[in-house]
């Protein structure tokens, strides 16, 4: 059974800072899913499903990156896998009432 739940993994995901816009990946809506799966040999996969602000952002790398580094000392982690999508596309209103707020947009 996994040492940590999808709720561990996203509060993680919360260090993980867009440099553009400073908010974090999961208030701007960026992250569409996250899997927890159980291995045989005790360790958890986590696969995540994200998509950027924009196709082609230049970002992307930097923050695939820091999603790998968030997550790298959960407990038995195992593979971690992102997967970046573009549909559903991106837009302002997947961000939290908090993300809002902090870019003034309404």
């Amino acid at each position: 059974m996994a040492k940590f739940t999808e709720d561990d993994v996203r509060e993680r995901l919360k260090q993980v800072i867009d440099p553009e816009l400073g908010i974090d990946v999961v208030n701007l809506g960026l992250i569409y899913g996250i899997d927890v799966v159980d291995r045989e040999d005790g360790k958890t996969d986590v696969i995540v499903t994200m998509t950027l602000t924009t196709f082609g952002c230049p970002l992307g790398p930097i923050l695939t990156e820091e999603v790998n580094f968030a997550l790298r000392d959960l407990p038995d982690l195992g593979n971690v896998e992102i997967n970046l999508v573009w549909s559903p596309p991106w837009t302002p209103d997947m961000m939290s009432e908090e993300a809002k707020d902090a870019l003034g947009i309404w």
